[in-house]
């Protein structure tokens, strides 16, 4: 099937599997997750965000269905998986040497400005409200937090999966 949506010109009227190849073979060193328990309309735009700072993969973990509509049909170009259960992600993340980095703004968290990301991360992102859950925060190496300076406890999940894969991006593109 050959793709005329929202693509760079590079990729304007190429079948989206050659599109998925190419951006794989390039890809970062970055994986993001995403806890799915509640439903959370943000996961579309955290997929489309990991498309844009071409992630090597994304990870759903929990309910399998997500909203779509925010990805715009962004995930077709990237690795999508699904793990039923934290165990499963566990397992996958150990096969494939990731370290978990939680991403949620609570106490005993680093600050974005000060925290190193390892060489080979898995960034999961919790819940619009909830956060991450009390399971996923035993199992991740590190707490980051992005520092806000007005009034607001936090900013939107989707905005913050941008903010969080632009800085990683950022540090590490060209090392």
């Amino acid at each position: 099937m050959i793709d005329t949506r929202n693509l760079v010109d590079k990729y304007k009227n190429l079948e989206v599997e050659k599109i998925k190849q190419d951006l794989a073979s390039h890809s970062m060193p970055l994986s993001i997750a995403i806890e799915n328990i509640q439903h959370d309309f943000n996961i579309g735009s955290i997929v489309r965000s990991a498309n844009a700072f071409n992630v090597e993969s994304v990870h759903i973990i929990g309910k399998k269905h997500w909203n779509r509509r925010g990805a715009m049909a962004t995930e077709k170009y990237l690795s999508v998986f699904h793990h039923p259960t934290i165990d499963l992600f566990l397992a996958w993340t150990k096969e494939n040497k990731k370290e978990i980095i939680g991403i949620d703004n609570i106490e005993g968290s680093v600050s974005l400005m000060d925290y190193s990301f390892p060489k080979n991360p898995i960034l999961v992102f919790g819940q619009e409200g909830p956060g991450l859950s009390e399971e996923m925060k035993t199992h991740c190496s590190a707490l980051v937090a992005i520092e806000q300076f007005g009034s607001t406890r936090s900013v939107n999940v989707g905005a913050a999966a941008a903010i969080i894969m632009y800085e990683w991006v950022r540090r590490y593109e060209n090392k």
